[in-house]
């Protein structure tokens, strides 16, 4: 779907700043900060440990605990009763580390993706937190800015806001700068007589609404909850939770597995009780049934795993706004990246000018460390193209105008720093050009400079179709060098009657200047990492197909004008043969911002999971609709910022590429943290139910679960999101996203892996009960079903690689974990206290190292298993996107 452009305002006098000034001080802002407080509404707050407590208290298996030490001390067991409520508080600490490590993840994310604002203090421009913003603060505002308090327009140029935040209208307003008395004033948030949003032609612009057009410096009046924003009282900056498709299936996971839980313990309880009369008994059994069958760790993994996978994502420059991009990140088959900033470094050099009119007779190569002169041929095209840009730029295109002005017209009469500014038009989606036009000291006489897109300027001048081709083939012969072609126009004025738009100047066409703008080092490897693992790389531009063309070369992408698509082409195409079209297509080149809708929705309508890059307000609509949205952090605009998922601190597109492998990374850790929890739950759960069933003593009591948690909980929570990316995770193909985290083959493979823990445990207990005490034989099958538990952790390490393979892969949390547990078996063992508690007697070594080999050998066939996948894995090559 397309939309048609709003209709370019008319044309706004560019007005100076008067009494803008150079911004308030640091200590000034810091004593301001101190007495209003930060510019920001409630909401949002990190959860404080009370209330992690809380939440933790009213966890089913904590209730279970709760409820197993009550029992014991009802019943007059003190000792077991009191070790119960030890395992309570030894639990809550851990809840609380684990809690508590995930909430300051998420807080520094919170802080890293706040709105931002550019203000200007002691003189300088400087990018502050939105929150820092203080009464009395002087903002630069510009297309796409939200603006981060209530403030007055000391200088405006064209500038229009849309305040449908609070209004409710959607067509943006017009604004301008305050008259001298409207600032004299200094209306305060709580004056009565203060404006209110909506409406043309005010000079007041509001905390929260959008900056669509234009430019502005403005004073803050109010911030905070003294804003209007404040003032009506709508919360803002709170992130919103959404249920992820990995959140639903793990809730529908823990859903049943909690249903079937609690029916096979009740059904224990009436078993236990009626068979054998001891309901005490009965009660424990039920309750170490529940406990051990409840995957209370799923919602952990499902916490931890993502908001510490967002803090490694900006470890790596990538800022992540929704925490469930992170999943689908692995996903990813199709990547559509800006050419401009993200595959190219953003720092544009003139290397070429044609000049001399229509004919373009003269030609100029230009050396970066050349000194020799500019020859006078040029000096009129670099004096316009100045002109024609904005007097403190930020663009980089402007920014290269202006250094070659310094460069080689300082000492001549082409640099006018005495005009003044009286008329600009802006760029638009109807005319890719700009004009500005200036006051000189000759009376009533204005000179207008215009450039832009060569097409365009070359319409504003109205040439004749020869003049036109002629030009074309120049800017062609530019292009195909790989450089950015911009095209300048002359024009004279006289009065003050300005014309509503740039057609009715009287342009004279100048010339043509050619800029470089380097791919950046490092995007052909990444390019090249991106077809190795499936993905398809789409550069979208707004250059000329030549232009696109040579640097997607340069870049290692398209080989053929065949995978170019141009703008003027998809305009032609329907929504069917445009997603046709885009299997073939490595290149989009000549792009309106409005086309990237369409090319995600044509992506998109092929199955394919797309992430896409944006900077401008008019991206927005296409970060939204891709899967992954992906803004720029130093160009973009807040409005970009806001609708994409990720933002990049660097605009680097190998970042892009680092966030894709990290994203796997997560991805595999969170499917082997999952499988683990689940395997290792099918032993403990049969040892609590088995042994009843069989006629058996009863083998695991609601302390031995407790323990067993100890090791279970930062396994799974912890060591497992520490676990480094495989070695081919950047060599297969993008996952099925539709296919679920947890089912299939890996969720048989987990059951299967459990099961075989639970038959060695029940086979060594069964070996150990004729020949050894009741309580010996116990420890026997703990100590089994531990180091089967350990050889868990090391098997789903990895899906293919062998279990002795992955001891030689670092991670320092495992063997603390691993070392923990070993030495809380120990303790168990023989310690005599611990002894007593859990009905254990010691064990002698001969028998733990029996016990520790059936453990062991619990999960050796699972090797066969892995061997089997990698013979597999080695007879096909993943699938490769072109």
């Amino acid at each position: 779907m397309t939309t048609t452009p709003p209709a370019a305002p008319a044309p706004t006098p560019a007005t100076p700043a008067p009494g803008s000034g150079p911004g308030l001080s640091a200590a000034d802002a810091a004593q301001r900060l101190a007495e209003d407080g930060p510019n920001a509404l409630p909401g949002g707050q990190q959860r404080s440990l009370l209330s992690i407590a809380l939440d933790t208290v009213r966890e089913p298996m904590f209730l279970l605990l709760l409820a197993a030490g009550t029992l014991y001390m009802v019943f007059g067991d003190l000792q077991e009763g009191l070790t119960l409520f030890g395992f309570v508080v030894i639990t809550l600490g851990l809840t609380l580390y684990q809690e508590g490590k995930t909430e300051r993840a998420i807080e520094a994310l919170r802080d890293l993706t706040s709105p931002r604002a550019l203000v200007i203090r002691d003189g300088v421009p400087q990018r502050i937190a939105g929150r820092d913003v203080v009464r009395g603060d002087l903002l630069q505002l510009s297309e796409g800015d939200r603006v981060p308090a209530d403030a007055l327009l000391v200088s405006a140029d064209g500038v229009q806001a849309d305040e449908s935040l609070l209004t409710g209208e959607p067509v943006p307003v017009s604004k301008r700068a305050a008259l001298t008395p409207e600032l004299a004033a200094n209306p305060q948030a709580d004056d009565a007589a203060r404006a209110r949003p909506g409406g043309d032609d005010l000079p007041s612009v509001y905390a929260g609404t959008l900056i669509v057009q234009g430019h502005a410096l403005a004073r803050v009046m109010a911030t905070g909850a003294r804003s209007e924003i404040g003032r009506i009282g709508t919360a803002l900056g709170t992130l919103e939770t959404e249920r992820s498709p990995l959140q639903k299936q793990t809730a529908q996971l823990v859903r049943n597995l909690a249903l079937l839980a609690l029916a096979l313990s009740l059904a224990l309880v009436l078993v236990h009780g009626l068979v054998r009369g001891d309901w005490l008994q009965a009660l424990l059994a039920g309750i170490a049934l529940a406990m051990a069958m409840l995957p209370e760790e799923y919602p952990v993994v499902m916490t931890v795993f993502p908001a510490l996978g967002a803090r490694r994502l900006s470890k790596e420059g990538v800022l992540t706004r929704r925490i469930n991009a992170i999943e689908t990140l692995g996903a990813t088959t199709v990547l559509c990246s800006d050419k401009t900033g993200t595959l190219t470094g953003n720092r544009m050099t003139v290397t070429h000018l044609a000049a001399g009119g229509v004919a373009l007779a003269d030609r100029l190569a230009l050396e970066a460390g050349d000194g020799s002169p500019l020859p006078e041929a040029f000096h009129t095209l670099v004096e316009f193209s100045i002109l024609a840009s904005v007097v403190d730029p930020f663009d980089p295109m402007e920014k290269a105008f202006h250094q070659l002005g310094e460069r080689f017209l300082t000492d001549t009469e082409h640099l006018h720093r005495d005009w003044r500014l009286v008329q600009t038009y802006a760029l638009s989606p109807a005319l890719r050009a700009m004009s500005h036009v200036w006051a000189s000291s000759q009376d009533g006489v204005q000179t207008v400079a215009a450039k832009g897109a060569p097409e365009a300027v070359v319409d504003l001048c109205h040439l004749d179709d020869a003049q036109k081709a002629h030009i074309a083939s120049v800017v062609d012969e530019l292009a195909a060098e790989g450089l950015r072609v911009l095209a300048v126009a002359q024009g004279r004025f006289e009065g003050q009657d300005w014309p509503a738009n740039e057609h009715d100047f009287d342009f004279t066409f100048v010339g043509l200047l050619g800029l470089a703008d380097p791919v950046r080092p490092q995007v052909p490897a990444a390019i090249a990492e991106c077809r190795a693992a499936g993905i398809r790389v789409v550069m979208i531009t707004g250059d000329y197909p030549a232009t696109a063309q040579a640097i997607a070369r340069q870049a290692g992408l398209a080989e053929s004008a065949a995978e170019v698509l141009s703008g003027d082409e998809m305009a032609t195409l329907s929504d069917a043969a445009l997603r046709e079209r885009m299997a073939s297509v490595s290149v989009c080149a000549r792009i309106a911002p409005e086309q990237k809708l369409r090319i995600v929705q044509a992506l998109k309508a092929r199955g394919d999971i797309v992430a896409m890059t944006g900077d401008g307000v008019n991206d927005a609509p296409a970060l939204r609709a891709a899967h992954v949205g992906v803004a720029m952090g130093q160009r973009g605009t807040d409005v970009a910022r806001e609708s994409a998922s990720l933002v990049l601190v660097e605009d680097d597109f190998a970042a892009i590429v680092r966030a894709v492998r990290l994203g796997r990374r997560i991805f595999d850790n969170l499917r082997k943290a999952m499988s683990y929890i689940l395997a290792v739950h099918v032993p403990i759960a049969g040892m609590a139910l088995l042994p009843v069933l069989l006629g058996w003593p009863a083998l695991l009591f609601p302390m031995h679960i407790a323990l067993l948690e100890l090791i279970i909980d930062p396994a799974c929570s912890i060591a497992f999101e520490n676990e480094p990316a495989e070695s081919d995770v950047m060599q297969r193909p993008p996952r099925d996203a539709n296919a679920p985290l947890f089912g299939g083959v890996t969720l048989w493979l987990a059951l299967l892996q459990g099961l075989g823990v639970l038959a060695a445990v029940l086979g060594a207990f069964a070996w150990a009960a004729p020949r050894l005490p009741e309580a010996e034989a116990r420890a026997f099958a703990f100590a089994t079903l531990v180091i089967g538990n350990l050889a868990l952790i090391l098997s789903n390490r990895s899906a293919t690689r062998p279990l002795w393979a992955t001891l030689r892969t670092p991670n320092t949390t495992l063997w603390v974990v691993v070392g923990l547990a070993l030495a809380l078996l120990l303790a168990a063992l023989y310690v005599p206290w611990a002894v007593g508690v859990l009905r254990f007697a010691p064990l002698p070594m001969h028998e733990l190292a029996a016990a520790g080999g059936l453990g062991l050998f619990s999960v050796f066939w699972f090797e066969g298993i892995k061997w089997a996948r990698r013979a597999r894995a080695g007879s096909r090559r993943p699938t490769v996107a072109q």
